[in-house]
């Protein structure tokens, strides 16, 4: 048996200023051939799953590419037809089955549906072959993925913990199926809701019932069974809530268990809503929270979320803590390449004033760029790099690019050259910051952080400062979206 394994993922949000070309993927992680199969054989990915999957059948096994991008603006004509042309000319030389680890919501130059686009091409070049797929769980699911794969599966959590998990799955059901032992049939669906990424922790409701209903479905036999929150940041057709179950041979069951995810979903959508607060007014109340409490207090800068393609170099949030005197702070991170070369030419230990972020224009929201003039101590200067050893990204190495911390005596700010979400303590300790032991933590992150961060503090806060992942939807702008479309539109029933 010879098996295609390959990943090729993006979290596209078309109101981002940051090109995604091929260069963004090299920076985070683009592998061709057996360097694909080495970067991720032992980790906690959905390609580690599908490897470890078809090592123990004796599989031939093919790794055309793996490749992940931060996620940013439209991804090049150029860059999607690199990564997706070896997987291409693998199909062409012959597989017996594929197993891709793909994202969902990945819009290109050429498509507004990347992973559709890939997946038509596919069958285009051999029409019956057995296609697995895992997608995240704010895929944006189109009919062309759903009619042009064996079997679909996407992530239960958010922070995305159970990666390997869902690729083991659906792994099987796919060699499951080559045996003969199932035969999976899928039921798919969607509804006209732009649920916010801010509102869609699985530790939360809404999400949290409908992951339970969703975990009572496997329970109950369905193969696999996904309610996706969407990716209201991708301004394209499909985009928002969806729904998928894979059964076997009943498709009326699928259908039931589909209608009563997409059911409970529509009636929580003003849960899917975030409401904003006062930026001043939620520092404040920051900071008298931390006179209370001992352990250290988490503060999220949500609208520039690098990981939901923000240009994560605004610095409205970290002026206003500054502004209000709050004490013993740790930033991560700010994106701000000449920054970290000016504290490089400065050295340890040296005074410096910078003028930090502010690098980058933001069209979509009508926002120039604004740096914030900040003097330090250069305290501590790295090559950015460390390998995750928490729960999200198991094993995979990250690249922050050259990096240092600048400490202002008040507040260390963690200035990086590649965009990096901070998911795991690593983006501290790798730098010497001890997190635990800081009273406040300023992260540039929605849900992620609690990946890494969430078992160090029950004091979380979210400061609504500026940025492209902003969740207040009166300063998007959609033209290629579904109409109508909540909240966009109010609407009372999903049809």
């Amino acid at each position: 048996m010879r098996v295609l394994i390959a990943m090729m993922k993006h979290e596209t949000n078309t109101f981002s200023p940051i090109v995604t070309d091929f260069a963004r993927f090299a920076a985070w992680g683009c592998h061709f051939g057996a360097d694909a199969r080495a970067a991720y054989a032992g980790t906690g990915m959905p390609m580690g799953a599908y490897l470890k999957l078809a090592e123990a059948r004796g599989a031939e096994i093919v790794t055309p590419v793996a490749a992940e991008a931060m996620p940013s603006g439209p991804v090049t004509a150029d860059a999607y037809e690199r990564l997706s042309a070896p997987i291409l000319d693998a199909v062409s030389k012959g597989v017996d089955a594929a197993l891709l680890d793909l994202h969902g919501a990945m819009v290109a130059e050429v498509t507004p549906d990347g992973e559709g686009t890939l997946l038509q091409r596919m069958r285009g070049i051999a029409p019956h072959l057995p296609i697995a797929v895992t997608c995240d769980l704010h895929c944006n699911l189109t009919a062309a993925m759903v009619e042009n794969c064996t079997a679909l599966i996407g992530y239960k959590t958010y922070p995305h913990t159970d990666m390997y998990e869902v690729g083991e799955r659906i792994g099987r059901v796919l060699f499951d199926t080559l045996d003969g032992k199932v035969r999976p049939v899928m039921a798919w669906g969607n509804i006209p809701l732009l649920s916010q990424t801010l509102m869609q922790g699985t530790d939360d409701e809404p999400m949290k019932g409908l992951i339970a209903m969703a975990r009572a479905q496997e329970a109950e036999g369905a193969l696999a069974s996904t309610v996706f929150g969407g990716f209201a940041l991708a301004d394209m057709p499909d985009a928002g809530n969806s729904a998928i179950v894979v059964a076997d041979g009943d498709l009326a069951k699928a259908e039931a268990w589909r209608d009563s995810l997409l059911a409970r979903a529509w009636d929580s959508r003003e849960a899917f809503i975030y409401r904003h607060r006062p930026l001043g007014e939620a520092v404040a109340a920051a900071k008298d929270l931390g006179a209370q409490v001992d352990g250290p207090v988490i503060l999220l800068d949500h609208a520039d979320n690098c990981g939901s393609g923000a240009t994560q170099d605004v610095m409205t949030v970290i002026a206003e803590v500054i502004e209000q005197g709050l004490e013993d702070v740790a930033v991560a991170a700010v994106w701000d390449p000449e920054a970290v070369q000016q504290m490089r030419a400065a050295g340890v230990g040296a005074t410096v004033t910078v003028t930090l972020g502010g690098r980058t224009d933001m069209p979509a929201i009508g926002m120039a760029g604004r740096p914030l003039e900040v003097t330090g101590r250069v305290r501590t200067l790295t090559d950015g790099e460390w390998v995750v050893h928490g729960p999200m990204y198991t094993g995979v190495k990250v690249m922050m690019g050259p990096t240092a911390v600048l400490d202002t005596g008040k507040v260390q700010i963690v200035v990086v050259s590649n965009h990096h979400e901070p998911w795991d303590q690593g983006v501290f300790t790798s730098v010497g910051i001890q997190p635990q032991h800081k009273k406040y933590l300023l992260l540039k992150s929605r849900i992620h952080y609690r990946a890494g961060f969430g078992g160090l503090s029950e004091h979380h806060l979210t400061l609504d400062g500026d940025g492209v992942t902003t969740s207040d939807n009166s300063l998007l702008t959609y033209e290629h979206v579904r109409r109508p479309v909540y909240p966009l539109d109010r609407l009372n029933r999903p049809d």
